[in-house]
């Protein structure tokens, strides 16, 4: 039976205008040509320095693209894209009081205009954005248990402004990053880092034996800080930890760490 979720966590973007696509594949970390109807793009906006600003689902839906972002997010994103709009036919709206962000898994999503699967994994589901409400099945907090079982972010607190690097959390494996597109803002280091092999720490799921602490909590290995935890839902979440203590007894306050690799990630043996 399918599962649908309002995910008041989520806000939309809307850019339109003929430059739209264009203006928008400058900018950020994978192919926004490939966002159709019917077919979303998860991609991320970095800083100069390359790193994270904020990543979101890009959804086409006739002459407009709509970014399904952290609702946090949705005004600093509109901000620095503005900033890169100068003579580009662009326009940029805030429509996160109109459209509401819904995902939908284990079966065929609702039939709303603006909908598309998850571009990261087959078993995420599907993605949508109505401005007519779909029944609520599961709440966000059904959601988050759904995507830490499977390992995928959800914008902060999980992925760190200015701080987290693509290839930490996952963009790589999860298709977040073109690798044969143009030039975009923070490319350099994105495309160091992965030939240069230079990733230490990665964003893993994680089980713990208690009542997770807060978002932030450092994880220690031998009394050693290696990372911290990120979201949790009941005794699931997810951890930014250094590659080389994952098999090491890991503790976050009171609770017992276990790292939980899934298939889909890539890590050095």
């Amino acid at each position: 039976m399918t599962v649908t979720a309002c995910l008041n966590s989520r806000g939309v973007l809307e850019i339109g205008g003929a430059d739209r696509v264009a203006f928008l594949n400058g900018l950020v970390s994978n192919d926004v040509s490939l966002a159709l109807p019917g077919r979303a793009v998860w991609a991320a906006l970095l800083s100069p320095q390359g790193r994270y600003l904020t990543d979101f689902f890009i959804l086409a839906d006739q002459e407009r693209l709509l970014l399904d972002a952290p609702a946090q997010a949705v005004a600093d994103l509109q901000r620095r894209l503005s900033r890169y709009r100068l003579r580009s036919a662009v326009t940029l709206q805030d429509l996160s009081s109109t459209l509401r962000v819904y995902a939908a898994w284990d079966g065929v999503p609702p039939q709303v205009p603006i909908s598309a699967p998850d571009p990261r994994l087959e078993g995420a589901g599907y993605r949508m954005i109505s401005s007519v409400e779909i029944p609520d099945t599961a709440g966000q907090a059904g959601y988050d248990a759904h995507r830490l079982h499977l390992g995928l972010p959800d914008g902060p607190p999980d992925l760190e402004p200015e701080k987290t690097l693509l290839l930490e959390a996952g963009f790589d494996e999860l298709g977040g990053v073109a690798w044969n597109k143009g030039c975009y803002m923070g490319q350099e280091l994105t495309a160091r880092t992965k030939y240069r092999g230079l990733v230490k720490r990665r964003l893993v799921p994680v089980t713990l034996d208690s009542v997770p602490p807060p978002a932030g909590t450092p994880i220690l290995a031998e009394g050693v800080e290696v990372g911290s935890l990120r979201s949790s839902a009941g005794q699931i979440g997810l951890a930014m930890l250094r590659i080389d203590a994952l098999h090491k007894p890991l503790l976050a306050g009171n609770a017992m760490v276990q790292p939980k690799i899934p298939d889909w990630m890539n890590l050095p043996k």
